[in-house]
């Protein structure tokens, strides 16, 4: 890089440095990004800890010359991390921005074509679960120059349009560099969404490949260091009141604790919350962990996938206490988890979207903590009524004791899910981080971990993403290299995307993987059995050659042991038959021990099923159907359609 232009005199007579230098855009973006500071209270911290990249002929000389350059220039400034997959990178980096409570992430760098492409599964991710990425696609050429180059689409109608316009829809920010002039505006327009908890996602800037070779003069104040403030706003008085009076009404108030609760780090203020007043808790999957699982007050998961404890009450609240959710369908088990007919919602959120939510009258529009803090205050002595609360006990006591038995091993010959989930529980330390996302794990997880730390538990559910998991936890492990990192897999989901080993190896992170295989999509299976498709397509068989059917009793014969093992990590392999569960346990216990990451492969019987928490989720069943088992489900369908409510609250 060099400096150009004079050097201003400020008001003490001395110089002040070169008012701009000349630069690239990808070097001034890359500078510019090495610069930005996120400022939570007394909190601070790099906003881009550094920077995935795969490199082709779109951003090699552009952003891959920008990061070489200043890993040469300036050492540290802004780590660069080598990729197998660019879908992966994203997940790393929504991994490391949960953990880090959204207050930091990573940029992905991408070349023109496939390369942006395969990132546009992570874009979606990272929107639906409301966490911040910045991704920086190739593009091509701006000046059309060379028209088409290779990789790039045409379409004789818009010649304009390419890979990176479909972004848009998966984007809370999108913007192209057509010039560089441009880069000042859309670089500061990106850091502004990454950095506002109710906008946050993945904010993308298409970057044509010449623009990013271009040079242009940089203003010093854009590269300068700059202090992005966290916004915790406080509630409205006129809402703060509204529902202090629904609560102080409420026979049987019941709070359903989202991810917004640890993102703004209210897990303290919701525990003083509850323990002050005796309402109880569920959790959605992001919200796990705002509790600890033997807390009084915490009745576990709600929802689709849920307890009976927590859904139990929740049928019969009469208000609702949303604190940071986003109300997905499993969180109302498809609008069916809240019976009451005169249910009210009191939605906090520092989204306005969410909290106006269900028809809700009651919106509170203000951080988690903020607005649990001045709840707790206003209340000042109120408590729910003695028999909710022991109503709430009791469930609690009685959940309890169905996942006692669900853990317990069974002594099998092959494990059911919930007792490998037992043994992995029971091998784990308190601060160790659990991380998923995909198949039947999520929801048997959800019943059953037992989470003992805010941070402890990682399930990708917004957008329930299959090969999330190993590069979650890559990103996890990342931003938290003081905890073990326990990534839970099944074998169609670590199938979809395991070259991320590679870079657990490369730069000597430590996971531990347990490799759960069933031999299929057991999730599915279930529910395609739900549905009376009878596990159409969902298990790994050979099939027919002549009549192209699957062979039911002929597992297709692949060894995912060996698969891992031929990475370069360390696996330890769990044989099946009497005893599995304490060998499992036994291997967790030896991969958390080692420095190296460890791949614990297992068998999973698919037909044992965690316990049933009395939730629903809406999944239409075919209306005329020639097979018995598909008319059947057809009539239970149509019952449990019935409890579906529009919740006007």
């Amino acid at each position: 890089m060099t400096t150009t232009t004079s050097s201003p005199t400020d008001v003490a007579g001395e110089a002040a440095g070169p008012a701009t230098r000349r630069m690239t855009v990808a070097q001034a973006l890359m500078t510019f990004l090495a610069n930005q500071w996120t400022v939570d209270g007394d909190h601070r911290e790099r906003t881009i800890a550094g920077t995935f990249g795969i490199f082709g002929h779109g951003n090699v000389a552009g952003v891959g010359q920008a990061l070489l350059q200043l890993q040469i220039e300036q050492p540290g400034l802004m780590p660069y991390h080598q990729a197998r997959n660019e879908q992966a990178m994203v997940h790393q980096a929504v991994g490391y921005a949960r953990m880090r409570r959204r207050r930091a992430t990573f940029a992905a760098a991408a070349s023109v074509g496939p390369g942006a492409a395969n990132m546009l599964t992570g874009a979606a991710l990272a929107t639906a679960n409301r966490l911040p990425v910045l991704l920086l696609p190739s593009d091509t050429f701006a000046t059309r120059v060379a028209d088409p180059v290779l990789q790039q689409l045409e379409h004789p109608h818009a010649p304009g349009v390419q890979v990176t316009d479909a972004f848009r829809p998966l984007s809370r920010f999108f913007d192209r560099v057509e010039r560089p002039e441009q880069l000042f505006s859309i670089a500061l327009a990106a850091m502004r969404v990454l950095t506002d908890p109710s906008e946050t996602g993945a904010v993308t800037i298409a970057l044509p490949e010449d623009v990013q070779a271009e040079a242009l003069e940089v203003p010093a104040e854009f590269l300068a260091p700059r202090d992005w403030h966290v916004r915790r706003p406080v509630p409205e008085p006129g809402e703060l009141d509204r529902a202090i009076a629904a609560i102080r009404g409420a026979k049987a108030p019941f709070l359903v604790a989202g991810g917004g609760v640890l993102y703004s780090g209210a897990e303290d203020a919701l525990r003083a919350f509850v323990e002050a007043t005796g309402v109880p808790v569920g959790a959605s999957q992001a919200g796990v962990g705002s509790l600890a699982w033997n807390h009084p007050q915490y009745l576990g998961a709600v929802g689709a996938t849920g307890s009976t404890a927590a859904n139990r009450l929740a049928a019969d609240a009469d208000v609702v206490i949303g604190v940071g959710t986003r109300y997905s369908d499993f969180t109302t088990a498809s609008r069916t988890a809240f019976q009451h007919p005169g249910v009210r919602f009191i939605n906090i959120n520092v989204a306005s979207v969410d909290a106006y939510k269900h028809g809700s009258q009651l919106p509170v529009v203000a951080d988690a903590r903020r607005a649990l803090e001045a709840l707790t205050e206003a209340l000042g002595g109120w408590t729910v009524d003695p028999a909710w609360a022991d109503r709430a006990a009791g469930e609690k006591r009685g959940w309890d004791a169905l996942v006692d038995r669900a853990l317990a091993p069974t002594g099998a010959a092959v494990a059911g899910q919930p007792e490998i989930i037992g043994a992995v529980l029971a091998a784990s330390d308190p601060t160790d981080v659990l991380v998923q996302a995909a198949g039947s794990l999520p929801g048997d997880l959800h019943k059953l971990w037992r989470v003992r730390d805010p941070l402890g538990y990682h399930v990708e559910y917004a957008f329930s993403t299959m090969g999330y998991e190993i590069a979650g936890g890559l990103g996890v492990r990342r931003a938290a290299p003081d905890r073990d990192v326990l990534v839970m897999v099944g074998d169609g989901s670590y199938l979809m995307l395991h070259t991320e080993l590679i870079t657990a190896v490369a730069e000597g992170l430590k996971v531990v993987v347990v490799l759960v295989q069933n031999d299929g999509y057991a999730s599915i299976g279930r529910l395609s059995e739900s549905v009376g498709s009878a596990r159409f397509g969902t298990r790994y068989r050979l099939q027919d050659p002549a009549t192209q059917q699957e062979l039911p009793d002929v597992r297709v014969p692949v060894d995912l042991a060996a698969n891992a093992r031929s990475y370069g990590v360390d696996v330890i392999e769990v044989a099946s038959g009497r005893g599995v569960a304490d060998r499992l346990q036994v291997a967790v216990r030896a991969a958390k021990a080692s420095t190296r990451t460890t791949v614990v492969h297992v068998e999973a019987d698919p037909y044992v099923e965690a316990p049933d928490g009395e939730g629903w989720w809406d999944v239409p069943v075919a209306e005329t159907a020639g097979l018995p088992g598909t008319r059947a489900a057809r009539t239970e369908y149509e019952l449990l359609r019935r409890q579906q409510r529009p919740l006007l609250g």
